[in-house]
């Protein structure tokens, strides 16, 4: 498949911004009053998983003009599950051996992380709400593999009908009618905790980086459009960039009835998914740009590509673990996210990178192109009509 599209290759930019989300959120956990909109990176990280999600469906699709879905699952589970069930299985043993500490009495919300269902837990669809407490938050994850569950499937279905560009403005429509939804579920009065952890309530957030996917695969280098693109990219890329930072630092999200309260959960979680996406495709529009270059420097896209997932897996286990042992805050925060991203390299080095090789080994084989001819028709014909193969980025 040719390698010349808009978004083909890595986007090192992209691994950096993975490095400060998850540092928002970790912050946000240890010191909520100097950072109480840190958890804006989890919209962050939802906006760029449909992003990514899309394109490596896409890249695959133009190259071969098909998704063997067993296999783009199978290579999902073999990068995400064995660090969640590694997380898991340490909090258990260590709480079992160690009952007086912050990891004891963690066995009951195992299986909801591990399923993946820890955000229907939280809300109480499976019995009694849970909170997750050290695993609180698999909840993220478990909107993500849900959503994972049903976009491939419908994304091929609608190709097969419409063109990409067609496509995407139906996926922009489905964002729009999620919203929608949420507005609904505001004015009946739902609670906090179900307009926070639905998938559907989190969906438009996931389509609205699908939609930016699509919108790129339609784009021909050196077009009109692309020329378009990147001169609105120069300016909406760093408004975008500014208002998600300052918004760390300023935006609480509310949590008592009321008018901001209606607004911010009807509204907020949309703005702040397309304040990311803006700010996504400048990334990619611009990787050359200021903010480009300092986020594709190593010290932050390197741990975004290789450590983001696992820090974000025990950044929260590792400082209720810490809170009682270690009074004083600062040294507190310090040894946490020391020990954060040592178990994380741990992570990365003897669980996910082994499962990962041995599972791609196997699974690679099996996308491949059946023969070097049919891989050369099926990706000319989507470049010739302007839609740029895309690219790998998880």
């Amino acid at each position: 498949m040719p390698g010349s599209g808009l978004i083909s290759g890595r986007k090192h930019a992209l691994d950096g911004l993975r490095t400060l989300a998850v540092a928002g959120v970790f912050l946000f956990h240890a010191v909520t009053e100097l950072v109480p909109g840190g958890l804006i990176g989890v919209d962050v990280f939802f906006t760029l998983s449909g992003f990514v999600i899309t394109l490596l469906i896409m890249k695959e699709y133009l190259a071969t003009g098909r998704l063997r879905l067993g296999v783009f699952y199978a290579k999902r589970l073999a990068r995400l599950w064995p660090a969640l069930l590694a997380l898991c299985g340490v909090i258990v043993t260590v709480g079992v051996v160690f009952p007086a500490s912050k990891w004891a009495g963690q066995e009951g919300f195992v299986l909801p992380a591990a399923g993946y269902v820890m955000n229907l837990a939280r809300i109480g669809v499976l019995g009694e709400s849970i909170p997750g407490e050290t695993l609180g938050p698999a909840w993220t994850l478990a909107v993500e593999e849900q959503f994972y569950l049903v976009w491939p499937l419908l994304l091929l279905v609608l190709l097969r009908f419409w063109t990409v560009r067609t496509v995407a403005w139906i996926t922009a429509g489905l964002a729009a009618a999620f919203l929608l939804e949420r507005f609904l579920l505001v004015m009946l009065g739902a609670p906090l905790n179900r307009l926070y952890n639905g998938p559907d309530t989190r969906a438009d957030e996931l389509l609205i980086g699908c939609t930016l996917a699509l919108v790129f695969t339609t784009v021909t280098p050196g077009s009109r459009s692309h020329v378009s693109l990147r001169n609105a990219a120069r300016w909406a890329g760093p408004l975008a960039g500014t208002a998600l930072l300052a918004a760390v630092f300023l935006l609480k999200e509310p949590d008592t009835p009321g008018l901001w309260f209606s607004a911010f959960w009807t509204a907020g979680p949309t703005v702040l998914s397309l304040l990311s996406a803006v700010f996504i495709g400048s990334l990619v529009l611009q990787p050359a740009g200021f903010a480009g270059r300092i986020l594709s420097h190593p010290w932050l896209a390197g741990p975004g590509r290789d450590l983001s997932y696992a820090i974000y897996l025990w950044h929260l286990p590792v400082y209720l673990l810490l809170m009682p042992l270690v009074p004083s805050l600062w040294l507190r925060v310090a040894l946490a996210a020391a020990l954060t991203v040592l178990l994380a390299c741990v992570s990365h080095r003897l669980v996910e990178t082994p499962v990962r090789r041995w599972a791609n080994a196997r699974l690679e084989p099996a996308v491949e192109p059946s023969s070097p001819e049919s891989t050369a028709g099926r990706g000319r014909e989507p470049v010739a009509a302007g839609r740029a193969p895309a690219g790998d980025q998880g």
